[in-house]
């Protein structure tokens, strides 16, 4: 959520600004889309975002938070039943502002703040089903190394104690900078391995 403005509350106090919103937030779940100035359009998106978060839940608790703000029941009752559904498959992003000049009296900008009530693309949700089975995929591969782990831990180790006799040879050999670093090779080996 945006961090609130400092200085003038659209033109008044602070109360006076909180019962706007909330009066525009009803009027554009009543009527889908309202048309009002930029800013106070910019500062309603975060406010009626919330709410249909809310409404998303679905449960008493939010609906009593929602009526804190959206006095009418008849609105609120709209947007649980009505609203949220058609943002279920939505992660943010219910609503849009788009600007449409300037208005004729005092020249202040206008734009529609509107709810996004078109259904998630179906590429968005390809995309979405693609990574489930991504992460599906590397669970298994993930899986598959443990099980494999496990079946060389239960065969016999015949080979290992010659690998032991000869690695003290190895490091003997070697300058003594080449020494300090063989362990860590070593270990970052085994890491790559399993």
């Amino acid at each position: 959520m945006p961090t609130p403005a400092k200085g003038p509350r659209l033109g008044s106090g602070p109360a006076h600004e909180r019962l706007m919103l909330a009066n525009l937030s009803t009027q554009l779940f009543e009527h889908g889309r309202i048309t009002t100035t930029e800013t106070k359009a910019k500062r309603l998106r975060p406010v009626a975002e919330r709410l249909i978060t809310f409404a998303k839940r679905g449960d008493l608790h939010a609906r009593r938070r929602v009526l804190r703000v959206v006095r009418d029941k008849s609105v609120v009752h709209t947007l649980f039943t009505e609203i949220a559904p058609q943002m279920a498959e939505r992660e943010g992003g219910y609503t849009r502002i788009t600007k449409v000049g300037t208005r004729k009296g005092d020249n202040a900008p206008l734009a529609v703040i509107e709810l996004v009530t078109e259904p998630v693309s179906p590429k968005q949700a390809v995309v979405r089903e693609a990574e489930k089975a991504a992460e599906k995929a590397s669970k298994k591969k993930a899986d598959k190394p443990a099980k494999k782990a496990d079946a060389v831990e239960d065969a016999p180790v015949e080979d290992a104690p010659a690998a032991v006799e000869d690695a003290p040879a190895a490091v003997e050999d070697a300058p003594a900078e080449d020494v300090q670093d063989a362990p860590v090779e070593d270990a970052a080996e085994e890491k790559k391995e399993a």
